[in-house]
């Protein structure tokens, strides 16, 4: 039987060690389902309710499996679709591979049914690279390439094959003129800087006696180093939110998050340094770090393209942060650990102080239930191997704050697009990049609406797949879109505008339920730590509805210690208007760190 070029697609993804695509039907790709068909589901196809669903999919599984994320749409609308999950793999660096149908060459140009212009469409978001396969002999390099780039290049790429030409007979190119070969192998390969740079890097570390890290998601390979660098400079170390699972939190000097969704110990370690070192972050927030000209500053990134572009940086490495600190720390000085360690206690004191606070807050009652409570009860559940994703909105708030980092956790959500209707998706993509470990969801009422409902249906399909049937989407439902809401009324000073904030009460575990999945309704505060309970001990995806107070307000980490003290102990009083604490002098607060920026969450 002869080989088409859809059988070698497949073939070839299998060869470089795809397992899964993330995918929904469409007769642009009638050639490849067919392919499919006669492989035997090799790699499987995952079919989501939606191909957006199906890149957040991908990214999910690129993120938490650490190796290239496939997913596979129709022509036209299909290929449309994938956009928002691409733009996010695109801005959070993660490496996607998008196969894409097109109309049949016989018609393109021809205002065909379904017919888009697919490289002005993925131009931008696969700008590293987006071909077009017109004969089969130019396959094989096109796809290598397109995988070998996302890889070195961490981010999304796209090949579009027309109908036709994925039912043409395949050949490979021929030793000829104007024929381009390929080859599979991907070596490994470490970047590193020069040791002059090390040097003077060393220099800038060793002259303070206050420093400070910043880690991002660069740093996940390199816990250990960052652990040993971090304690000869006797440093505090902040994580923006990618990099939240790169160290653990129970070092008594990481100060958690940093930004608008940041703790109050991360502000007041870069406020107070004298020397900043960031790794493998490209944390876009200037106004929480350092004040320019304030520090001295070295930088570490395996990305030259991103180097020295958020803080004035005296040195910027341009390497791998494993390696690059490697060589990096025997060149900081050994008696430095005696220098700063009044420093080392102030920074370990204030998050202990910090997470007092997280603690005194969560437990205030609320109407009905405190949506902090929510998250700082599953904190104290979580299993040390748990997988825990985050939509965007004000759960990612309770993300950042209550869930604490330790063993071999992995958390992350939507960190530079913040695109809303991610967090379910990307469990899924976790789950199968991980079949075997517990995974939560952690979802908002509006994101659930807008894509979390209908990927449950997908989480039922498959469920009997994964060996650990753990799968636990937890809903702060509180019917408002509730971080636009806050935003309005601290950026702006206006109230929420109803129309465009209000959410319909959904049921979302009758919803659960009646797809044939565990879904529990969360009504008062007592129940909240019985439920998740119960979603850990259930045999499959749990849905737990927890019907959340919208006015519990974010407090920004830079109010003071004592604001933050004052508003823990009167915001859920039952005024009016509960707003009121961010007239008390919270709103210049936050003006004054965001201005002219409509968000604060996420950053790599």
């Amino acid at each position: 039987m002869s080989v088409k070029v859809a059988d070698h697609i497949l073939e070839r993804l299998r060869a470089w060690g795809v397992e899964q695509v993330f995918g929904y039907p469409g007769d642009g790709i009638n050639g490849l389902l067919a392919a499919w068909g006669r492989a035997e589901d090799r790699p499987r196809f995952v079919q989501s309710r939606h191909e957006e669903m199906s890149a957040f999919e991908a990214v999910g599984y690129a993120k938490f499996g650490r190796r290239l994320g496939v997913c596979v749409a129709t022509s036209g609308p299909g290929a449309v679709h994938l956009l928002n999950g691409l733009y996010d793999a695109k801005l959070d660096h993660v490496p996607v591979l998008a196969v894409v149908g097109q109309t049949d060459r016989s018609a393109m140009g021809g205002s065909y049914q379904q017919e888009v212009d697919l490289h002005t469409l993925f131009k931008d978001v696969a700008s590293d690279f987006v071909e077009t396969v017109t004969v089969p002999e130019q396959l094989p390099n096109v796809l290598d390439r397109a995988i070998r780039t996302a890889y070195a290049r961490r981010c999304p790429t796209a090949v579009i094959v027309p109908g036709d030409v994925q039912e043409l007979e395949y050949s490979p190119p021929p030793h000829a003129f104007k024929m381009v070969p390929s080859s599979l192998d991907r070596s490994a390969w470490t970047a590193m800087p020069s040791p002059t740079a090390l040097e003077r890097a060393a220099e800038v570390l060793n002259s303070g006696d206050r420093a400070a890290i910043l880690i991002g998601q660069g740093a996940a390979g390199a816990r250990a180093e960052v652990e040993e660098i971090a304690e000869l400079l006797g440093a505090g170390v902040a994580k923006a939110l990618l990099g939240k699972d790169a160290l653990s939190d129970e070092l008594p000097y990481v100060t958690g998050a940093i930004g608008l969704l940041g703790t109050r110990p991360s502000y007041e370690l870069m406020r107070d340094c004298d020397t900043l070192l960031t790794i493998g972050s490209s944390f876009p927030y200037t106004q929480f770090l350092p004040e320019f000209g304030a520090v001295r500053a070295v930088q570490i990134d395996i990305d030259p393209h991103m180097v020295g572009m958020r803080y004035p940086y005296e040195v910027n490495l341009v390497g791998d942060a494993r390696a690059t600190l490697r060589e990096l720390i025997p060149l900081i000085d050994k008696d430095r650990r005696g220098v700063s360690r009044e420093w080392h206690d102030e920074i370990s004191a204030n998050v202990v102080r910090w997470n007092g606070v997280m603690d005194r807050r969560a437990a205030l009652s609320a109407d009905p239930v405190n949506p902090e409570y929510v998250a700082r009860a599953l904190d104290a559940l979580l299993p040390d191997d748990a997988i825990v994703t985050a939509d965007s909105g004000s759960v990612a708030n309770w993300f950042a704050r209550h869930l604490t980092m330790r063993g071999d956790m992995r958390a992350s959500l939507s960190g530079t697009l913040a695109t809303m209707g991610c967090g379910v998706p990307y469990a899924i993509g976790a789950k199968f990049a991980h079949p075997n470990r517990p995974v939560f969801a952690l979802v908002g009422d509006g994101a659930m609406q807008m894509n979390g409902m209908a990927e449950l249906i997908t989480a039922a399909k498959y469920r009997h797949r994964w060996d650990d049937p753990r799968f636990v989407v937890g809903v702060w439902n509180n019917g408002d879109l509730n971080q636009v809401t806050w935003e309005m009324r601290a950026m702006g000073g206006a109230p929420s505008f109803l129309p465009s904030q209000s959410l319909p009460d959904v049921p979302y575990a009758e919803f659960a339920r009646s797809i044939g999945l565990t879904g529990i309704r969360v009504e008062r505060p007592e129940d909240v730590e019985a439920a998740w309970r119960a979603g850990l001990d259930a045999e499959g995806p749990v849905v737990l509805d927890f019907r959340t107070d919208p006015a519990v307000p974010p407090i920004p980490p830079h109010a003071t210690w004592e604001q933050m003290e004052a508003t823990a102990a009167s915001v859920l009083k039952g005024d009016a208007d509960r707003a009121s604490v961010v007239k008390q002098g919270l709103k210049a607060k936050v003006q004054e760190f965001l201005p002219g920026t409509r968000k604060g969450k996420g950053a790599s």
